[in-house]
């Protein structure tokens, strides 16, 4: 990933979130979560490194703004098990 630009975080309240995931799937739905309830610049693809395992995306995230309250579906999440999928 790119450097960290200093204007991104030249205030506070303005994050910078790097994301890793397994999948596109995980790393962009981690990032929905987020843009629900926060002001955030969202990236539209995920990067892969080389020799890597797994994706990475970055986005930006402005605090400032008043949080959105999660909606009763976002807010249920479903268990993880360490057995992983049946």
């Amino acid at each position: 990933m790119n450097p960290i630009n200093e204007t991104h975080v030249s205030r506070p309240g303005l994050v910078v979130v790097d994301v890793a995931a397994a999948d596109d799937d995980t790393a962009l739905a981690f990032q929905q979560l987020l843009a629900d309830r926060w002001a955030t610049a969202t990236a539209q693809r995920t990067t892969r490194d080389a020799g890597q395992p797994g994706v990475r995306l970055r986005c930006y995230l402005d605090l400032r703004q008043p949080a959105v309250p999660p909606t009763a579906s976002a807010a249920v999440v479903s268990p993880v098990s360490a057995d992983g999928p049946r």
